[in-house]
């Protein structure tokens, strides 16, 4: 989803500017000079996002959101951990400042990091502003990075033990599956056909690396000089196969099941590279055997639809709040059908 500015205020909700400023002070001395200001970045998933100021000094605060304390306390101290063992490596990622578990300092765990320039673009009108050329530079710095990030050691950064790669494919299958029957109200036609193909040819993984689990455009910012400054929102992340982080960037690169529809997409810019030269840059780099990846987009059209097919529901039980979620429910026989295609063409 597109996100609105951000909204400004001194004290916005879930973050007791007051509180926070004490436990700063106490436990990094010194970091913070002036009164500090906040704004509320929006657009994010689940995890609210802060960007935070004294006048000087910049940073981002992360929370769970307002009313899920104890649930969600382990994502803060997991996406604080992967993005601190990323640090050191050629990864761009925030500077991590502190991670705070403590629940009565702002009413849930939280963490704080550096606050890194750059833009999120978020659908093909920001960025064909860039023009064609440097919409092609931008897009292609994904596998790029991509690449990067999947070379990463996880034993040698401390995130050996961050994930169980064995049987990996099989448990997010089951994961995604057990999602769909828990939101399924309706006859949703060829879900079940393309979750059971997919069952059925689960591909040999390779070697199990740090995966991201959210890998697209609008979770990176991009630098002036169109370069990736930063990739942000790790808190799907895990150990487990690479290829899942490059089928969904193929996914959301193709234009089958998502142009024109109401999710994020940026493939009508002018200049956007095709999903097969995506494919062959991350192959030429990684050395991986990519003859499988029409699997790993189809789980990615599986996964998105029943992530679609959960908002439909909330919709229709009034549980969703703003424009567009009546169009939610229409996309998922359209992101079904993409998949079984994207499987019988691979």
């Amino acid at each position: 989803m597109s996100s609105r500015p951000p909204s400004h205020t001194d004290d916005p909700p879930g973050l007791d500017l007051t509180r926070l400023r004490s436990h700063l002070d106490r436990e990094r001395p010194g970091l913070v000079g002036g009164e500090l200001r906040a704004r509320l970045i929006e657009g994010g998933r689940s995890n609210l996002t802060y960007r935070v100021t004294d006048g000087a000094g910049e940073w981002v605060v992360r929370r769970p959101p307002l009313g899920h304390v104890l649930a969600t306390a382990h994502d803060m101290a997991r996406e604080h951990r992967v993005i601190s063992a990323l640090g050191d490596t050629d990864v761009p990622v925030p500077e991590t400042v502190l991670l705070c578990e403590d629940a009565d300092v702002l009413g849930a765990p939280f963490y704080v990091m550096e606050y890194v320039r750059g833009t999120p673009y978020r659908d093909a009108a920001e960025l064909s502003a860039l023009g064609p050329e440097r919409t092609r530079n931008v897009v292609l710095a994904l596998p790029d990075t991509l690449v990067r990030l999947h070379a990463v050691d996880p034993g040698a950064v401390g995130l050996g033990d961050f994930g169980r790669p064995e049987g990996f494919l099989e448990r997010q299958l089951r994961r995604w599956g057990k999602q769909l029957a828990a939101s399924r109200s309706r006859e949703l036609p060829g879900v079940d056909a393309l979750r059971d193909a997919l069952a059925a040819d689960v591909p040999h993984s390779p070697a199990p690396t740090v995966v991201h689990g959210d890998y697209r455009l609008d979770n990176v910012l991009v630098g002036a000089d169109d370069r990736i400054a930063a990739v942000l929102d790790w808190e799907m992340s895990t150990l487990g196969d690479p290829l899942t982080d490059l089928g969904l960037l193929v996914m959301y690169s193709e234009q089958r099941a998502v142009a024109g529809a109401p999710i994020s997409t940026t493939r009508e810019a002018p200049g956007h590279p095709e999903p097969a030269e995506l494919v062959e840059r991350y192959a030429a780099a990684s050395g991986r055997d990519l003859s499988r990846i029409s699997w790993y987009t189809a789980f990615a059209y599986f996964k998105l639809a029943v992530i679609a097919e959960g908002i439909h529901y909330r919709y229709t039980l009034g549980q969703t709040v703003g424009a567009g979620f009546d169009q939610i429910g229409a996309l998922v026989p359209r992101l079904t059908e993409a998949g079984l295609v994207t499987l019988r063409k691979g």
